[in-house]
C-alpha cells in the first residue's frame, strides 16, 4: 500500500491518523494544570479532581472493547463519526459543568468518544500499511502524539490563567470538530464492512478470546501495557508533585511536562533508526531492562529523600526515553498476526493498556504521601513486571512457531 501512495498522501495519512491518536492524550494533558483552579471553583480538594482523570482512563478502556467489533462490522469510518460527535458534545458538557460528579461522568463519556479515534487509527495502520512497516508507522504516529505532552499542558496553563479552565474544554471540543471534518473529507475507508460478524455478546467474546489466545498478542500486549502504566502513574501524580511538593507555578509545570515529553518523542524516532539494524523483538527487552534499572534508582532516591528537582526530571526523562522505544514495537508486534480482525485486536490491546493504566493511576491517588515515593514504587513495579512477563511469555511464541513449522513439514 505504501508504494502506491504519493509522498504527500502518505504524510497526510500519518498526520490525520496521528491526530486521531493524539486526541485522547490531549484530553488528558491539557487540563492537568487546571487541577487547582477546578478544585477551588467546584469546592473540592485538588487531589479529588484526579478522579475525573481516572474516570477518563476507565472510559477509554471500556470504550475500546465497544468499538473493536463495531469497526470490524461497519468499517472504520462510521463508528469513528459517532465517537467524534460524542466527544464534541461531552466536551461542551464539561465546559458547563458545575460539580465534580458531573465532571467525572462527562469525562467518562468524553473518553468513550475519544477512544473511537484511537482504536480506528491503530486498526487503519494495520489496514493501510504493510506489516513490516507497522513499527515505523507507529513511530511516526508517536511523533504526532508526542506534540500532546509538549503543547497541551503548556497551552492549558496559559488558557486557564488567561481565561478559565472551562475554555480548555471548549478548545478540546473544537479539536474534535476539526478531526471530524478531516475524517469525512480526507481519510479513506480502509476496511470493507464484514456483515458476517455478529454483534451479539457471545460471538464478540469468542472473537476476543481467539485474539487473546495468540501467544504473540498476549505477550507483547501485556508487557507493553504494564510498562506503559508507569506513564499513567507519572501523569496522575505529576501535578501534585511539581506544583505542591516543589511549589512550581502551573506555567512552569506545563513547560517541564513539555520538556519531558521530548524524551518520549525523540526516542520513538531513534527507534525508527534502530529498526534499520535490529528487529522489534530485539529492541523491546533491552529498553525494558534499561527502564527497570532507571526505576530502581528512582525508588531508592525517592525513599531516602535524595531527589532534587533536577534529579527527578532527569530520571523521568530517561524513563520516558525507554518507553518511546518500547511502545511502538510492542504495538506493532501484538497486531502483526492479525489482518481480518485487526479492529478487535486493536481495541483489546487498547482496553488492556488503558485498564492497567487506570489501575496504576488509582494506586498513585490512593497512596498520597506528599512525596514522589508512591509514583516511584508504581513505576518501578510496572517496569519490573513488564520485563518478567516478556521473559516468561515469549517462550510460548517460540513454541508456537516451532509447532507451525512442524505441521507444515508433516503436510
Amino acid at each position: 500500500m505504501t508504494n502506491e501512495l504519493s509522498r504527500s498522501k502518505y504524510f497526510s495519512l500519518i498526520l490525520i491518523l496521528g491526530s486521531l491518536t493524539a486526541l485522547g492524550p490531549f484530553s488528558i494533558d491539557m487540563y492537568l494544570p487546571g487541577f487547582p483552579a477546578i478544585g477551588r471553583e467546584l469546592g473540592v480538594d485538588p487531589t479529588r479532581v484526579a478522579l475525573s482523570l481516572s474516570s477518563f482512563f476507565i472510559g477509554i478502556s471500556a470504550g475500546q472493547l465497544l468499538y473493536g467489533p463495531l469497526l470490524d462490522r461497519f468499517g472504520r469510518k462510521t463508528p469513528l463519526y459517532i465517537g467524534l460527535v460524542l466527544y464534541v458534545i461531552s466536551s461542551v458538557g464539561c465546559m458547563y459543568t458545575n460539580s465534580l460528579n458531573g465532571l467525572i461522568v462527562l469525562r467518562f463519556v468524553q473518553a468513550i468518544g475519544s477512544c473511537a479515534a484511537t482504536v480506528a487509527a491503530v486498526a487503519m495502520v494495520r489496514d493501510l500499511f504493510p506489516v513490516h512497516e507497522n513499527a515505523k508507522v507507529f513511530a511516526l504516529l508517536m511523533l504526532v502524539v508526542g506534540t500532546s505532552p509538549m503543547i497541551a499542558p503548556t497551552a492549558g496553563s496559559y488558557i486557564t490563567s488567561a481565561f478559565s479552565w472551562h475554555v480548555v474544554f471548549l478548545v478540546l471540543g473544537f479539536m474534535g470538530a476539526l478531526l471530524l471534518i478531516a475524517t469525512i473529507f480526507w481519510l479513506p475507508e480502509s476496511y470493507t464492512p464484514d456483515t458476517s460478524l455478529s454483534l451479539k455478546p457471545a460471538p464478540i467474546i469468542k472473537n476476543f478470546l481467539a485474539v487473546i489466545a495468540q501467544p504473540q498478542f498476549y505477550t507483547y500486549t501485556f508487557a507493553g501495557a504494564v510498562a506503559f502504566s508507569g506513564l499513567f502513574a507519572y501523569v496522575s501524580a505529576s501535578p501534585q508533585i511539581f506544583m505542591d511538593i516543589y511549589h512550581l507555578s502551573d506555567k512552569t509545570y506545563g513547560w517541564i511536562f513539555a520538556f519531558l515529553s521530548i524524551g518520549l518523542i525523540g526516542s520513538s524516532q531513534v527507534n525508527s533508526m534502530l529498526l534499520k539494524h535490529f528487529r522489534s523483538e530485539e529492541i523491546v527487552p533491552v529498553a525494558l531492562l534499561a527502564q527497570t534499572i532507571t526505576c530502581f534508582i528512582f525508588i531508592i532516591c525517592a525513599w531516602n529523600n535524595w531527589l532534587s528537582l533536577t534529579g527527578l526530571i532527569a530520571l523521568l526523562f530517561i524513563f520516558l526515553c525507554c518507553l518511546g522505544c518500547i511502545n511502538p514495537n510492542t504495538s506493532a508486534l501484538c497486531l502483526a498476526p492479525f489482518s481480518k480482525n485487526a479492529g478487535s485486536a486493536s481495541s483489546l490491546m487498547g482496553a488492556i493498556q488503558m485498564g492497567i493504566g487506570a489501575l496504576a493511576s488509582a494506586v498513585v491517588s490512593l497512596y498520597n504521601t506528599h512525596t514522589a515515593t508512591p509514583m516511584a514504587i508504581t513505576m518501578c513495579g510496572s517496569s519490573f513486571l513488564a520485563l518478567l512477563i516478556l521473559l516468561i511469555c515469549r517462550r510460548n511464541i517460540k513454541s508456537t512457531v516451532v509447532a507451525k513449522k512442524g505441521a507444515m513439514v508433516s503436510h
